[in-house]
């Protein structure tokens, strides 16, 4: 019997009761090809792949990274807690020693929800990763995270989230954002003002092959990881690089995919985007579930690669080292300070965030307070077109008394001001308080 080298767990939910339209590139059918594909393989008969069945998160999960407006019933369905409650397992799974490794195979998808969610972007309500990662350490008190978002997509979504997190290294591997939604990506943003590169955006030409990822893997990724030294490293498993993939411009196959996954090593991989749902999505999974477990990838191939595959340019060979060369300078060789602001000094920027699938417009205000003892105390003001005004307040895991003062300040301020709904997240007292304005 042939038997995995690494015991990894499996998790599928394809959500069946849940898609944006019948004929919409993020449906069922999306993980329906990929079991059966594994089936074919016989993937769930190799000893040491394991397959669990899912449970749903709570709204308590969802708390400890959102601010969903109003609530949380209001933006989610109870695909979207399977889909999340599904990376709860995988979690448990790893930690609990059960597998070394596992894949949560599900959907709906989650990288662009950032942390508060008016509805849906870029498919994402809310975010999977981010609900799986603070669980990981409100439960077994896991400190330093890594991420690497191999979507094609920006993951914007999940830097907004730890854009403001020392402990929390987040790599963004993506088709350029000047060629594709979300617009973002760059390698100037890496990160607030306590934490400063810890946001690495790796943005790749159109038409990348395997040669321009595993380089940027090997040159700057995992030298990025070796330096931080987390307790954990997440892929976030886009797979919509594909040369097959409708939505997307690059060329990347399903053999590249595994071989990317056998050096990066994955402690737990999350789903995200990929839309060739027939001839790219299933090779690509089962790929990926063969290098977590330590299997034979020398044989993992689409059916039309030979036909359709083409071989990474030369000018984009070029473009991608000397891009690697710039971001291992930034990164590697000229860190940035922790916080590159003045001890207690409010930093203040305002965005405008728009929900593409709902059509929401949002502005931001955020408040942070500089502080080199934690992630900070954080203020958001959000607008929407939908005629919601609102105040979120986070206080950070392991928040000092400063900033726990602060951020009870603006909450207690925000409760008399012209808010339809003020909100405080404590992570430092497990508190979520939610409260009506005087709007």
């Amino acid at each position: 019997m042939i038997r995995a080298a690494r015991k990894t767990g499996l998790i599928f939910f394809p959500a069946f009761d849940w898609a944006i339209s019948p004929d919409h590139p993020e449906r069922e059918e999306r993980l329906l090809y990929t079991q059966d594909q594994v089936l074919e393989e016989g993937l769930l008969d190799i000893g040491g792949i394991v397959e669990y069945r899912v449970r749903p998160a709570g709204f308590e999960d969802i708390r400890r990274v959102h601010f969903c407006v109003p609530d949380e019933a209001a933006v989610t369905t109870e695909s979207h807690l399977i889909s999340a409650g599904g990376c709860l397992m995988a979690a448990d799974a790893v930690q609990k020693g059960e597998v070394e490794s596992a894949f949560a195979l599900v959907r709906p998808p989650g990288h662009h929800a950032m942390r508060v969610v008016h509805g849906n972007r870029g498919f994402c309500n809310i975010n999977i990763e981010a609900i799986m990662i603070e669980y990981l350490r409100e439960t077994y008190g896991i400190r330093k995270v890594a991420v690497v978002d191999t979507d094609c997509h920006h993951g914007d979504g999940t830097q907004d989230i730890y854009w403001h997190d020392p402990n929390t290294l987040f790599i963004s591997i993506h088709q350029d954002g000047r060629t594709l939604y979300p617009g973002s990506g760059f390698p100037e943003e890496d990160g607030g003002p306590n934490a400063k590169g810890t946001t690495v955006n790796i943005p790749l030409p159109p038409g990348t092959g395997e040669e321009g990822f595993l380089y940027v893997l090997d040159e700057l990724v995992m030298p990025l990881l070796q330096a931080f030294d987390p307790e954990i490293v997440i892929n976030s498993a886009g797979q919509d690089n594909h040369f097959n993939d409708p939505i997307t411009n690059m060329n990347f196959s399903a053999q590249g995919y595994a071989r990317l996954n056998a050096r990066l090593k994955p402690d737990i991989a999350v789903l995200e985007g990929g839309y060739a749902v027939e001839n790219a999505l299933p090779y690509v999974n089962v790929g990926i579930i063969m290098a977590m477990a330590g299997l034979d990838i020398s044989t993992v191939k689409e059916p039309n690669y030979d036909q359709d595959y083409r071989r990474q340019r030369p000018e984009i060979t070029n473009y991608i080292e000397q891009l690697a060369g710039g971001l291992k300078r930034r990164f590697l060789r000229e860190a940035a300070p922790r916080t590159s602001d003045r001890e207690g000094e409010v930093v203040e920027r305002s965005r405008d965030i728009y929900y593409d699938t709902d059509g929401i417009h949002e502005r931001q205000h955020e408040k942070i307070r500089a502080c080199s003892e934690c992630a900070g105390a954080l203020s958001i003001a959000s607008t929407s077109n939908r005629g919601q005004h609102i105040l979120a307040v986070h206080i950070p895991p392991g928040a000092c008394k400063a900033c726990r003062d602060t951020g009870h300040r603006w909450y207690e301020q925000g409760e008399k001001g012209p808010f339809s709904h003020v909100y405080l997240q404590d992570r430092v007292n497990r508190v979520y308080r939610q409260a009506g304005g005087q709007g």
